[in-house]
């Protein structure tokens, strides 16, 4: 495992070993089985090319009314509880932080990708995101605090996880492309990402 840093985004590539993986992938399967992938729209009527859920006391909702947390799926099923296996890396890499109310579950497909953006929803901006990647590569962007200015990339592959913390939790980030085929751990190929995150 290497510790990656890059403007403030600590990327610890390779952490989770290929066993963890599939057994992280099997807990999110049965997440999904209560809180179904959904495609969200933007405030805009624009639909998003990730498709999501959420697992946690909170879910993300984008659609015509704006940008939220919910406390329950839009079937109206309440979120399933964060798997055990994220609560303990969390606890592990950022011990100081409170605990995750929501783990945002993304999955992208070989054409889907997430302009930059902040994660700036959540009312304590002093506690970090923590990223986890599983299946295939994707190219992950890393910009400012503010809109514009020079970025860097850096192909995230499965098995890695982003801390965002500091100048990072604020920073505009996104999701460029995914490079399909580079992994087997998802059968029919494709990403999924995970998302930890303090909500209130």
């Amino acid at each position: 495992m290497t510790i990656l840093r890059v403007r403030d985004f600590e990327i610890h590539s390779g952490y989770l070993p290929a066993d963890a993986q599939s057994a992280l992938v099997d807990e999110i399967r049965a997440c999904l089985a209560q809180a179904p992938l959904v495609r969200p729209t933007t405030p805009r009527g624009k639909q998003m090319s990730v498709r999501m859920s959420a697992a946690g006391d909170y879910g993300w909702i984008s659609d015509a009314t704006g940008y939220r947390y919910e406390d329950r799926h839009p079937s109206g099923a309440a979120w399933p509880p964060i798997p055990e296996p994220l609560l303990k890396l969390w606890r592990d890499l950022v011990p100081g932080a409170r605990a995750p109310q929501c783990c945002l579950i993304n999955w992208y497909d070989e054409s889907a990708k997430m302009g930059l953006h902040q994660d700036k929803d959540e009312a304590d901006l002093t506690q970090p995101v923590l990223s986890v990647s599983l299946g295939d590569d994707a190219l992950f962007r890393m910009g400012n605090v503010t809109r514009g200015g020079k970025t860097e990339s850096i192909w995230l592959c499965s098995g890695d996880v982003v801390v965002m913390q500091g100048e990072a939790r604020r920073a505009y980030h996104g999701i460029d492309r995914v490079r399909p085929g580079s992994s087997t751990l998802l059968p029919k190929g494709g990403r999924i990402n995970l998302t930890l995150r303090v909500v209130t």
